[in-house]
């Protein structure tokens, strides 16, 4: 098996293609949009496709993954098919090429091929290979957030009602995806007035003698201190899950029954309990935007293409009810039509979450009894792929359709406000050519305890979270508060590990303006003349030149439009009160000092509530909560002997020996 460079997407072929049959069945060059010039760079394309065809030549008439690779090593593309050899097949043909396919083939140097049982486990395969390495020439999900989700644990006699995220593997009922977490919020607190759920965590449940605020205003029925017996909460917590379920209407018969029965026996405070209840339940289904009648379970996928940018609006309805959406705007090839961009979508938004039962389209794509069946193997119930065309749910595409098309309006609108404030910001500053990164770096601590360094990043499309760095202060001789040693410290292992990684003279060919590019052209200091002399001595001495430098030095009593910028080689100087690039670099500043400070406060909260157990090696959260259980504090675990160590839960000997050792040595 050979190493691959970069791989990039080419035609599929029809599966009953013979090999012999290749020329005919792709697509004439004619019909293409762009047409590759042949004659611009014949060696290059004639080296790559050599190398396709030695590689062609062995391969099996069996499904699997591809994978196509540069000189550098670096994955330009992840493709399946169901018969490799056929598909890589229709890579060495010389003419007819798209620009973008033609452009992937001169630029391979290596291919890797895995073969599979089922077209379908290569669609799943390619799927995952796809979010893992995000090739160039593929079709990338730009999505770095999970989804939340409810759930009600099944770990405990009493079930806590909390929303989560990531991996599910705490025992319990998952409810979900919401779109996000203040969808979650409301949800769990109407969920609350309506069953009276603890969201306590488990130590807080155990350690609590009397009744909490919550259960004073109605929002939790107090199991932790018997306020309810475990079978009634148990009952309470299975209401809960019914609803999330969809089985509303039987849960609000049985509240009704029940109110009507407290009444009749006089017990007028139950009979009003019931009533909240009910009028919660009304809420949470109130609340939601849409509400299919026709629809309880699906997602609803609507792409939308304009000026070469394509918008994905992902809608989700469980239990009949809207739990929101949220729009994608995924980094595709122009020339690729909208249903194959919208297939890999959807195979790549289902690497991690489960699918539903129904997934409604705005396009048809052609291989979407492939997707059902790769959908219904991970989910371990039939999924079904439809494109209605009307009724109900043609209603609800046609919507997703109008919030795609109005998402890819609003980002095409700010991408261009922002490249005007990027360009405003090198006339301002004198920077010659584009602007498409800008690093902001600031530092946040607490009399030098703590202390943080961070780095935000912003672009053409805006602040790109995805690029922020943060960095703990390491060194032990920097003075406490010394802001220029920081300073230096974040700088120094900043560039000289992006100069060993992304070399400047090694920048990836076919970068466009929408991709951000590992150098900045423009580095602000959040700082005077100290810090930006301290930034210009660590670059001089890292041997980098042609990054500018500005120092933003805060206005007179710190006023916001009252800054005074420090360039190289330039008298300080203020730009216009009403200056869009000031305002452009007020924001620049402001979030780098949230982040900044937000990092810090976090690092502080972990100090705050770390424990002295945490150091212990071999101890992990399971013994560290059972000794705290047992002795109460982490004290009162260091002062305990040997002989009661042993003696806590789920501790032996050579732990209660380990634990001792730690607290006791060089006695």
């Amino acid at each position: 098996m050979s190493r691959p460079p970069s791989s990039s997407q080419g035609p599929d072929l029809p599966d009953d293609v013979l090999e012999d049959e290749v020329d005919e069945a792709l697509p004439l060059a004619e019909e293409e949009e762009i047409v590759f010039d042949p004659a611009e760079t014949p060696a290059r394309l004639a080296a790559g496709t050599e190398v396709i065809r030695s590689f062609q030549q062995t391969l099996p008439n069996a499904p699997g993954v591809y994978r196509m690779f540069d000189a550098a090593g670096e994955v330009l593309y992840v493709g399946k098919a169901k018969s490799l050899k056929k598909r890589v097949a229709s890579y060495v043909r010389g003419t007819g090429h798209t620009n973008r396919i033609a452009r992937m083939i001169s630029e391979t140097s290596a291919m890797e091929f895995v073969t599979t049982a089922t077209e379908t486990e290569a669609l799943l395969l390619e799927a995952n290979l796809i979010k893992q390495l995000k090739p160039r020439f593929n079709v990338l999900l730009r999505d770095d957030k999970s989804f939340p989700y409810i759930l009600i644990t099944g770990d405990h006699v009493s079930p806590q009602l909390t929303k989560h995220r990531g991996a599910r593997n705490r025992p319990g009922d998952y409810f979900g995806p919401f779109a996000s977490v203040w969808a979650v919020n409301r949800t769990i607190t109407a969920l609350q007035r309506a069953f009276l759920l603890r969201t306590c965590s488990d130590s807080y449940y155990e350690n609590r003698t009397r009744p909490c605020l919550l259960h004073q205003i109605k929002r939790c029925a107090g199991p932790c201190t018997g306020e309810v017996g475990h079978v009634e909460y148990a009952r309470l917590a299975q209401q809960a899950r019914d609803f999330l379920r969809g089985r509303s209407t039987d849960v609000k018969t049985q509240l009704a029954a029940d109110m009507q029965a407290a009444a009749e026996a006089l017990e007028f405070e139950t009979a009003a309990r019931c009533r909240d209840r009910l009028a919660a339940l009304s809420a949470v289904q109130a609340s939601q935007d849409i509400n299919p009648q026709s629809v309880e379970e699906a997602d609803v996928f609507a792409l939308h293409e304009e000026a070469g940018q394509f918008s994905v609006q992902v809608f989700f309805f469980r239990n009949h009810q809207n739990w929101g959406n949220r729009a994608y705007f995924p980094k595709a090839d122009k020339s690729l039509p909208s249903e194959e961009i919208l297939s890999q979508f959807i195979a790549q938004f289902y690497d991690d979450k489960p699918p539903p039962r129904l997934v409604l389209l705005s396009h048809e794509v052609e291989d979407a009894d492939l997707l059902c069946e790769a959908l219904s193997l991970r989910a371990g119930f039939k999924v079904e792929i439809t494109t209605p065309k009307r009724g109900e749910k043609r209603d609800l595409v046609e919507h997703a359709l109008q919030n795609a098309r109005e998402a890819l309006g609003r980002r095409l609108s700010e991408s261009s406000s922002q490249k005007s404030l990027l360009a405003s910001l090198g006339a301002a500053f004198g920077i010659d050519g584009p602007i498409r990164r800008v690093e902001v770096y600031d530092n946040s601590h607490i009399m030098g305890t703590n202390a943080v360094g961070a780095m935000v990043v912003a672009g053409s499309s805006g602040f790109s979270k995805a690029h922020y760095r943060t960095f703990n202060i390491r060194s032990t001789e920097l003075t406490p508060g010394d802001d220029y040693a920081m300073m230096r410290e974040v700088l120094q292992r900043r560039f000289s590990r992006l100069a060993k990684e992304a070399p400047r003279d090694a920048a990836p060919e076919g970068a466009d303006d929408e991709t951000m590019p590992a150098w900045p052209d423009l580095v602000l200091i959040d700082g005077g003349k100290g810090q930006l002399e301290v930034a210009r001595s660590v670059l001089d001495e890292l041997g980098i030149t042609g990054v500018p430098l500005v120092g933003v030095a805060k206005g007179v009593d710190r006023d916001a439009g009252r800054e005074t910028f420090i360039v190289p080689g330039r008298e300080p100087f203020r730009l216009p009160p009403r200056d869009p690039a000031l305002y452009f670099v007020q924001r620049l500043r402001d979030e780098a000092h949230r982040f900044a400070i937000g990092t810090h406060r976090a690092k502080r909260k972990r100090e705050f509530t770390k424990s002295p157990l945490d150091e212990i090696p071999g101890i992990g959260p399971a013994r560290k909560r059972a000794l705290l259980l047992h002795f109460g504090t982490a004290k009162a675990v260091s002062r305990a002997s040997l002989e009661d160590l042993a003696k806590a839960p789920g501790v032996n000997m050579a732990t209660a020996r380990t634990v001792y050792d730690f607290f006791h040595e060089g006695r």
